[in-house]
């Protein structure tokens, strides 16, 4: 690994102690994240799937960010995550759901090299996942009829985000949208074309980050 992509390794190790303080899970559970860890490392050297900058805090800033989205949606089975890049936070809901019955996390990826390894990752681990290479205008012939979220990370605007979901996948249900500092100026541009009822989450991981859950968005007539 050459050192651009090498992540500090005692950086790694503390990063991964405050993330499992937050990130209570099962030794079974920690293990996959563990391997999932070491596969993104290792295809990291090949293709940039994260930020080289963020590898030291990998469990913080990516594994934590996006399993903070997990027990929001306690009953949810069928997750539809947009624009999966190297796994956040598809394969870590899959992670989370390997014990679930019937869980089905569906990852719509458009990058052929990331769509490799998301699928590398799911035989790998055994996961409930399925991993569509497409672009997400074109993924709604692949995916199920319904589905209980829909998540994204880092994709699009708001705005794009419920047009992809709502005009493209035509999913009605809730969903989840891990956001930044924007947020505020996404959301007023938002609520030009869409009834938007939602709920603000603090991120966990980042002081200027929220949790958009949408729990129902439709669109504004043209004369509103």
């Amino acid at each position: 690994m050459t050192s651009h992509h090498r992540p500090n390794e005692a950086a790694l190790a503390e990063d991964r102690s405050s993330a499992l303080e937050l990130l209570n899970v099962s030794r079974e559970t920690l293990e996959r994240f563990d391997t999932f860890v070491s596969m993104l490392l290792k295809w990291q050297t090949i293709k940039n799937l994260v930020a080289p900058s963020t590898l030291s805090s990998i469990w913080t800033r990516h594994i934590l960010d996006s399993a903070q989205i997990f027990p929001l949606f306690p009953d949810a089975k069928i997750w539809v995550d947009m624009g999966s890049g190297a796994g956040f936070p598809g394969i870590v809901l899959a992670i989370l759901s390997a014990n679930t019955q019937q869980a089905e996390i569906h990852l719509i990826e458009s990058n052929a090299r990331k769509a490799s390894f998301l699928r590398e990752v799911t035989r790998t681990l055994n996961l409930p996942a399925i991993i569509h290479n497409q672009r997400v205008e074109a993924a709604a012939p692949f995916l199920p009829a319904a589905c209980d979220c829909v998540t994204a990370r880092a994709l699009a605007p708001l705005h794009d985000l419920l047009t992809f979901q709502h005009r493209f996948l035509k999913f009605s249900c809730p969903s989840a949208f891990l956001k930044g500092q924007d947020i505020e100026e996404e959301l007023t541009f938002a609520a030009k074309y869409w009834n938007i009822e939602l709920d603000l989450v603090p991120s966990v991981t980042n002081s200027d980050g929220q949790i958009v859950l949408i729990r129902r968005a439709t669109p504004k007539a043209k004369d509103q």
